[in-house]
């Protein structure tokens, strides 16, 4: 991205201090270093609150940066044959998967994994 691109700050009020800097929003060289898969302490569990009564499996617990849990997410998704979301720190796979994501979780090497 250009230094100074315009289009990207048009909801930008004018700033009088001679030291502001725009923040862009693109971190470099910053952002949450992921856990090793052994030390993930995720856990599953069975949600059909606010889903009009369809059960979802969700996936918390996962420390990391948000790519990561969103790679780990659609990898889930694919080895299920489901679809989902990974949002708001939790991945969500449609339908009661537990065991086959905890399964599937331990064999790719998260060993902490869990069913609560």
């Amino acid at each position: 991205m250009k230094q100074n691109d315009w289009k990207e700050r048009l909801g930008v009020m004018y700033s009088t201090d001679p030291g502001y800097k725009y923040d862009t929003g693109d971190a470099e060289g910053e952002g949450e270093v992921t856990f090793p898969k052994g030390k993930q302490p995720l856990r599953i569990s069975l949600d059909k609150r606010n889903r009009r009564g369809k059960a979802v499996t969700l996936v918390t617990g996962f420390r990391g940066a948000t790519a990561d849990m969103e790679t780990l997410g659609r990898w889930l998704k694919t080895r299920c044959g489901v679809g989902g979301s990974t949002k708001d720190g939790e991945i969500i796979l449609q339908g009661d998967l537990r065991n086959k994501a905890l399964e599937l979780l331990q064999k790719e090497g998260y060993d902490k994994s869990r069913i609560i």
